[in-house]
């Protein structure tokens, strides 16, 4: 359902349940950014599920890796899923933030075409 910003402002049920499914599809990049960063880690660098889980977690927060890395693919492995991590994080904030900002964009342009 495209929104024009002439159009008036939708029900808060229509905006929460936008809100809702933003949030599930950045939930969902989540879960998969962290399936590919465990197996990584569980490939790479021979970790167990748990060490690996905690690698590709803290990587994906932005709180860097735990382990120690001790061959040069799982550097490599590493250093990429870092900075895909990176944007990936930029991505799930910006998923979850899109429906607040569209309706307080929204919001201000119907108060100035209520002052014209």
């Amino acid at each position: 359902m495209l929104i024009s910003f002439n159009d008036k402002l939708p029900r808060r049920r229509v905006y929460v349940r936008k809100q809702l499914r933003y949030v599930l599809v950045a939930l969902a990049f989540i879960a998969i950014s962290l399936f590919i960063g465990t197996a990584g880690y569980m490939g790479f660098a021979h970790l167990s599920l748990t060490d690996a889980f905690l690698n590709a977690s803290m990587i994906l927060g932005g709180m860097g890796p735990v382990d120690v890395l001790t061959n040069a693919p799982a550097k490599w492995f590493a250093s990429f899923y870092a900075l895909y991590s990176g944007v990936a994080l930029l991505t799930i904030v910006a998923a979850m933030l899109a429906p607040t900002i569209h309706r307080l964009l929204h919001i201000l342009h119907l108060d100035q075409r209520e002052k014209n």
